[in-house]
């Protein structure tokens, strides 16, 4: 599911970039203040993404990663 999200944002800002390129004729100058503010956006998102994913593991601990399967004990 992690992937297929990744995938989808990663189209959305392909898409939104394209129209915006597209939209004007832009110099070297305005792709360098495009390109900054693309990278403030992406760590924006994977710091909000990573304070989010946190704090969903602190409310559910993860769980054992080694199961234990006992065999039942029965007098005979």
């Amino acid at each position: 599911m992690l992937a297929t999200t990744k995938l989808i944002a990663g189209q959305l800002i392909l898409i939104a970039m394209n129209s915006f390129l597209q939209g004007e004729t832009s110099d070297f100058k305005d792709l360098g203040t495009l390109l900054l503010v693309g990278f403030v956006l992406a760590v924006g998102a994977g710091v909000a993404f990573t304070v989010i994913r946190l704090r969903l593991r602190e409310k559910k601990p993860p769980t054992a990663q080694i199961i234990s399967i006992n065999w039942p004990h029965t007098k005979r």
